[in-house]
């Protein structure tokens, strides 16, 4: 019975902390470090074959929450949702920032996922959790960016007689949830 009622205050809790993190995720990523991420997306694209979508999300939904779910299945979603799987050389990757949690994902595409063994990846996500420590998420974000950028160059070259455009069929702008 009294582990119940942990388990319902502990859920309660982090119920709140997400609803409450609604609240300063747009000071958090003002307007002006959005223009600029959507910006270096669009320009890192213009040299690779890849796809990169940023997510920031405030808080988890609620169906999410109730279970106990972590974000790394939150990102693996929004991965499937935003298209970011459909690239034609499979090689798209999310950058995924809960503020609620504090948390960081990179979500790569299988042929971007084999170019690095799992404990380099983490060390860029734990990189980005330095700047976030520090307040720092646009420079955090923009870390990270240009990190995937890099692989993505090495990896996945564009043929520089393709036109900037090919192949780049998802939107640059980052997802933020909840919008501005």
């Amino acid at each position: 019975m009294a582990a119940g009622i942990k388990g319902l205050a502990r859920r309660l809790v982090r119920l709140l902390r997400h609803r409450w993190a609604e609240g300063q995720l747009h000071r958090t990523l003002p307007p002006q470090a959005l223009t600029e991420l959507e910006r270096l997306v669009a320009l890192s694209e213009q040299h690779h074959t890849g796809q990169i979508r940023i997510c920031v999300e405030a808080g988890l939904p609620w169906s999410y929450l109730w279970r106990d779910a972590v974000a790394r299945e939150r990102a693996v979603t929004l991965f499937g949702k935003l298209r970011v799987w459909d690239t034609e050389h499979n090689n798209g990757a999310l950058i995924y920032l809960l503020l609620a949690d504090h948390a960081i994902e990179i979500v790569a595409d299988r042929a971007l996922a084999r170019t690095l063994p799992a404990a380099q990846w983490q060390a860029l996500v734990s990189d980005m959790g330095a700047a976030f420590q520090n307040q720092h998420y646009a420079l955090g974000l923009t870390a990270a960016l240009e990190r995937v950028s890099l692989l993505l160059e090495t990896h996945f070259a564009r043929d520089p007689l393709l036109a900037p455009q090919d192949g780049d069929n998802l939107p640059d702008a980052p997802v933020i949830d909840p919008p501005p």
